[in-house]
């Protein structure tokens, strides 16, 4: 049989070989995340990470970022300089070498760097791929050498611009601009940079890093260095709550083999907040490290307890999620050969770790329980406290965890299921008020969009143990619904019965949709991360304005839409385009509530991601607690992005 013409054009022809940086263009989010806001930002990650290796080295104390007028950023720092003389191999300066080659670069040698974060070796490259420009300055051999970049090829070779002046040290300065042409947006927002910095500070305590927002008219700045290290860390991301005991547990052993750095402390709350670090690296998903620490708190506060006869009184068992109730930990370890599982970093797997941090937390801890017996005492009753409102709760979660996820029977009343049963392709749409809920109803593909109607102002759980979160009629329907149980140890909550793969929050753009959604959310991180962190929870953007003239409308999703729209449709004529501001999502009919956000083919959905875990529990915290003045003050910082009305 004669091969077809499609057969036959399909030759050596037409496989494409990328070029040095030309697949990272081609796929970008391979590399950095997505081309959002998140993989922006990414971008300044990069380049600090490398100035924060030379710190680790013990090569650099300072690093200035700073973002431009323009839209650019620079980070600079005084360590040693990356390398500006001929690479013996490539014929051409280890600088271009490094800033235009994938996986080259200074990390995959013991002997340079024996602790490092950016193990792939394609960090300043991407960046540099990603960039419309970028210009690299470099202080090293007495001299000042420059190169300018283009979507990732040199302009010209590596040049001397001229020699060191006396008062000058060596170090690296880049500079870069992001390409339009790639990311959604190029504008970089100051508090997500700042809360990164912050955290690399509070690891890094003998670095002083300091940011700066030249867009501002004040010239915005903020320096961090924090001299306490973790032990600031912890009692910063415990600012909102209150303690158990005042002093803060510090362990530390720099001099071993695996250096291991433990701070924590109990707070008067619910939740675990356990915050660990490989290399400087966020591990989100926890490992080895945390496995060790878990073990070794355990393993000693019971025996302490049980020694001074604590929990005689106590007649049930404990587990190991009572000795975590209100605990915040910071777990920083630095491994030479860290293997990581998944080229996201997220998850510790060195078995050897493990055993590590067991054994010097175990010990350390140990004697701080001996050397202070009254707050000692009260972290072991907070234990038991613990114990006893998880057994009350046993009953209370029976009965909101569905034993079949796709039995029909059981399923909360003001649920209108979807038919489908594959997880894949189903969506739970969490819809404020009932009135918005009958609207969703009408307005969904019955096959696989699910509505749950909610009425009112669910509980603030991060008030609340789970006796009394499970108590809460709203929550109990929501968790039956989506099938998974609820708790976010490893016991109870069971992700392979979620029955929806998109559980999406839709509310008014009103105060008060705006505070539903917080609480919604607020439940999900503290009850259910592991669905935040998969990537099932969602924000829907339902639009805030609608232009019409004549016949002719838009749907407009920010105030920069609604002036394109009005351009568009009145042009130049004299007749005035109507404007509708959508506060509800009872003032769309059905048929607008689909074609603006439902349809999955025009509607816009946020995803919510937890980029970094430190931010994402202070801002919950702050937010949700009891002290004020925090709360105050991130209101009024981020004013300026509400979009909501008063």
């Amino acid at each position: 049989m004669a091969e077809s013409l499609e057969q036959k054009q399909y030759g050596a022809s037409n496989i494409q070989v990328l070029e040095g940086l030309e697949a990272v263009r081609k796929r970008p989010a391979m590399y950095i995340g997505d081309v959002g806001f998140r993989g922006l930002h990414h971008l300044v990650y990069e380049v600090v990470d490398n100035s924060i290796d030379e710190a680790l080295a013990g090569h650099c104390d300072t690093i200035h970022v700073t973002i431009h007028e323009d839209g650019s950023v620079s980070v600079r720092d005084n360590g040693r300089g990356i390398p500006v003389d001929l690479h013996p191999k490539e014929q051409r300066s280890a600088l271009e070498v490094v800033m235009t080659t994938l996986h080259a670069g200074g990390k995959f040698d013991k002997d340079t760097y024996k602790v490092s974060g950016g193990l792939h070796g394609v960090g300043v490259s991407c960046v540099n791929a990603l960039s419309h420009r970028l210009e690299a300055t470099i202080w090293k051999n007495d001299a000042v050498w420059h190169q300018v970049y283009a979507y990732g090829v040199p302009e010209a070779p590596v040049a001397k611009v001229r020699d060191m002046t006396n008062d000058e040290a060596n170090g690296t300065l880049v500079r870069f601009w992001p390409d339009g042409g790639i990311f959604q947006s190029t504008e970089y927002r100051f508090d997500t940079l700042a809360d990164r910095l912050r955290e690399l500070a509070y690891l890094n305590k003998q670095v002083t890093i300091t940011i700066t927002d030249l867009r501002e008219a004040e010239g915005l700045e903020e320096v961090y260095h924090f001299e306490g290290g973790i032990v600031e860390f912890v009692d910063y991301l415990d600012e909102t709550r209150e303690p158990i005991h005042e002093e803060t547990i510090f362990i530390s052993d720099e001099d071993a083999e695996v250096p291991v750095e433990m701070a924590m402390r109990y707070n008067s709350g619910y939740t675990e907040n356990i915050l660990s670090f490989v290399n400087n690296i966020n591990t989100h998903e926890g490992g080895t490290h945390v496995s060790g620490f878990r073990r070794a708190l355990t393993r000693t506060l019971k025996t302490y307890a049980e020694k001074n006869g604590l929990l005689k009184n106590l007649k049930i068992d404990l587990s190991g999620e009572d000795f975590r109730e209100g605990i915040t930990v910071v777990l920083s370890v630095k491994v030479a050969e860290p293997q990581f599982e998944g080229q996201t970093k997220t998850k510790l797997g060195n078995s050897e770790i493990q055993g590590a941090v067991e054994s010097l937390v175990a010990e350390k801890l140990a004697d701080w329980l001996e050397d202070h017996p009254k707050e000692s005492k009260r972290i072991v009753d907070k234990v038991a406290l613990a114990a006893q409102a998880r057994h009350a709760a046993r009953r209370a979660r029976e009965l909101v965890q569905r034993k079949n996820a796709f039995s029909s029977g059981g399923l909360p009343g003001k649920l209108a299921d979807c038919s489908s049963r594959t997880p894949e392709e189903c969506e739970l749409y969490l819809v404020e008020g009932d009135s918005a809920g009958g609207s969703a109803k009408q307005a969904r593909d019955r096959h696989f969009q699910a509505i749950l109607p909610l009425r009112g102002k669910i509980l603030n759980v991060e008030k609340a143990r789970l006796d009394k979160i499970l108590a809460n009629e709203e929550i109990k329907n929501i968790v039956t619904a989506l099938g998974t149980g609820l708790g976010v140890g490893e016991y109870d909550f069971e992700p392979e019965k979620l029955r929806y793969h998109k559980i999406i929050v839709m509310t008014d753009a009103d105060v008060d949709g705006a505070h539903i959604r917080t609480l919604l959310l607020t439940f999900l991180y503290r009850q259910m991360r592991l669905l935040v962190e998969k990537g099932f929870v969602y924000v829907a953007q339902p639009p805030l304005y609608k232009a019409k003239r004549g016949k002719q409308e838009r749907y407009c999703w920010t105030e920069e839409e609604l002036k394109v729209a009005l351009a568009e449709l009145e042009g130049d004529t004299k007749q005035k385009a109507t404007i509708q501001r959508y506060k509800g999502l009872g003032e769309m009919n059905p048929e607008q509530l689909w074609e603006t956000t439902m349809d999955p083919q025009r509607r816009m959905l946020q995803r919510v991601t937890i980029e970094d875990a430190a931010a994402a529990d202070r801002i919950f915290s702050t937010l949700m607690g009891d002290a004020v003045e925090p709360r105050r003050k991130f209101i009024e910082r981020n004013a300026k992005y509400a979009t909501i009305d008063v």
